[in-house]
């Protein structure tokens, strides 16, 4: 068990940075989450990456913005630039549920109190920033500022917002996973002050009067003609999701009022030597000191769990991974994935279980083109809908060898699969039969070994016309899952569950369809429990479709549940099986003329 001293965290104020014998700062963090020193926390990663670089950081955490604002002026100038994230999550769907009502906790918030940021961190925090310090260049990053980046819909205030460059006065936006640029740019800003233009995965704003065009530039509709017109906005959003999933983007420019938002095209995928550095960088995986006897709900979630790779190629509508990570997976090396298991192992409270092997899906580790020239020339959003990729390699072997190697080091007990696990890549009939093989070996080991108690996977709903634009396979896939996963138990005597996600009032979806999906899941002998309405959230297909009424691909008018009358019309299917619903239900179904529903739903056995 290792010891540590204060100075193994990154200062948070003026008393840890003097203990390091600093007398100024290079760059200055504010985050919208508590500082907890571990790769899955994104201020934690950017700040370790430039500490890297011989720069002296600082992290403020979850500044008070109500008060003189001393903690925005307790370290002073950096002598580069203030960096802000909102944190790990877009801060409206961290503070309040699909029905717009405050949660009851903050996850990245100690004691889960909820009152610890304001709404958009992004922008209060870079307005204050600015007229504190006007001088200091502002450079925003994490999920809020990715997702928000050009003109988007924003479902808590009801409107079309500008990009959050323009909103928060910020000098340049970072969008996705920000090592490379925040690197790269710190380079730059060493050896010259000025805020550069050119960095890939970069956004910033200039004066119309001030832009340069350049040849190969993609020009979206504007701001003003998005507010007027929704078609052009949905029309807009295919633009983004497919350059945000190419190898070589296109320059991406938008008008808004009298200024211009630039968005650089991303950087290449990283590299495993990359990716393994910014995750073997020297964390203590721990929170601050400061929050002694205090306990961080999402801290405690991935406290035991290892991180495989980034991205994911799934590409669902509803999702805003590949908007952030990209579709390409990035896997860590085994030696790396290791070291950090080992790290585990050392901390004093591991009882020697995993919670998690996984990553943004389980099951995509090392998984790429088979001819990646082909993947260079794709701008498919998803590799796996509407059908698997031919040049897709769904190989599961590389993962199973993680498994092994992990599973016999010394103190670990089990490791678990908590991460979602995409059935379709398990059922994949592959013209290669040892790739074959290797799904139904994974598929034996996941549920013998890797399951605790329950297998959480995400069908999202039963009518393929819904599972159609959600980008998710056929209902008949999960049916076909379940069965192997009910003989694997039955074989092992194991008395597991597998437990599935659903959405309701997701766009495409009807109030019959939810009636239908009621009677599949009885069937089945489900009374489901992991159920959510669909959340809009800024940067997904679903939420361009919701908001305009048009299907971004097609640009053909898409049926969505809005009033809170349809969306409960819809929830409530889920639970046909408590009395309270069933006078509703039956309404409900009599209304729509399906009485046969009925006798499905409550007639005796």
């Amino acid at each position: 068990m290792k010891e540590h001293n204060l100075t193994d965290w990154l200062p948070t104020n003026k008393k840890e940075v003097e203990l390091r014998g600093w007398d100024e700062l290079d760059v200055i963090l504010f985050s919208g989450d508590a500082y907890v020193d571990h790769p899955s926390f994104g201020a934690a990663v950017i700040g370790r990456m430039l500490e890297a670089q011989g720069l002296k950081v600082a992290i403020v955490p979850q500044p008070n913005w109500r008060d003189d604002l001393r903690d925005f002026k307790k370290l002073g100038k950096p002598r580069l630039f203030f960096g802000i994230s909102a944190g790990c999550m877009d801060s409206m769907v961290n503070k309040y549920t699909a029905n717009k009502r405050l949660r009851s906790e903050d996850a990245y918030t100690p004691d889960g109190r909820h009152d610890m940021r304001p709404e958009y961190p992004t922008i209060v925090y870079s307005q204050i920033l600015k007229k504190l310090y006007p001088d200091v260049p502002v450079i925003i990053g994490g999920i809020e500022a990715s997702l928000r980046r050009l003109t988007h819909y924003d479902y808590w205030q009801d409107k079309v917002r500008q990009s959050i460059l323009i909103d928060s006065g910020a000098d340049l936006l970072i969008y996705g996973m920000g090592e490379k640029p925040i690197t790269d740019l710190c380079k730059h800003m060493s050896e010259n002050p000025t805020i550069p233009t050119d960095i890939l995965q970069t956004a910033y704003v200039c004066k119309k009067e001030e832009f340069k065009p350049e040849e190969n530039d993609l020009k979206l509709y504007s701001h003003e003609e998005c507010l007027k017109d929704k078609k052009k906005q949905a029309e807009n959003f295919r633009h983004i999701e497919e350059e945000s999933n190419k190898y070589a983007a296109q320059r991406i420019i938008q008008e808004s009022g009298k200024k211009v938002v630039v968005v650089n095209p991303p950087y290449p995928p990283m590299t495993q030597g990359e990716l393994d550095m910014s995750f073997d960088l020297p964390y203590t995986r721990l929170p601050h000191p400061k929050y002694k006897n205090k306990r961080i709900p999402a801290y405690d979630m991935i406290k035991f769990s290892v991180n495989l790779h980034r991205g994911c190629f799934g590409g669902c509508a509803f999702c805003t991974i590949s908007a952030h990570q990209g579709k390409f997976i990035v896997s860590r090396s085994k030696e790396s994935i290791l070291k950090e298991v080992k790290a585990i192992t050392e901390m004093p409270d591991f009882k020697g279980y995993l919670s998690d092997l996984g990553g943004p899906s389980a099951n995509m580790y090392a998984m790429r083109g088979k001819d990646e020239s082909m993947c260079r020339r794709c701008k498919r959003p998803s590799c796996i809908h509407p059908k698997i990729c031919p040049n897709l390699n769904t190989d599961h072997r590389p993962l199973l060898d993680i498994y092994h190697a992990v599973d016999a080091l010394p103190g670990i007990k089990k490791s678990f699969i908590g991460s979602g696990v995409r059935y379709d890549l398990l059922l994949h009939e592959s013209k290669d039969p040892a790739v074959n093989k290797s799904t139904q070996e994974y598929t034996r080991e996941l549920i013998i070994k890797h399951v605790s108690g329950r297998l959480k996977v995400a069908p999202e709903h039963t009518s393929d016309k819904v599972l159609y634009v959600m980008r998710k396979p056929s209902f008949e896939q999960f049916e076909r899952f379940k069965k192997i996963f009910d003989r694997i138990n039955t074989e092992h005597n194991l008395r597991q569950q597998i437990i599935p996600y659903f959405i309701s009032s997701h766009p495409g979806c009807t109030a019959e369809d939810m009636a239908e999906l009621a009677v599949i899941t009885k069937r089945l002998d489900f009374h489901l429990e992991q159920v959510q309405d669909f959340t809009p959230t800024p940067m997904t297909v679903a939420t361009e479709a919701w908001y305009t009424g048009y299907h971004p691909y097609t640009l053909e008018p898409i049926f969505s549940a809005k009033t809170q009358k349809e969306k409960l019309a819809q929830r409530m299917f889920f639970f046909w099986y408590k009395p309270e619903e069933r006078k509703n239900i039956i309404n409900e179904l009599r209304r729509m003329g399906r009485n046969d529903l009925i006798d499905k739903l409550y007639k005796k056995r």
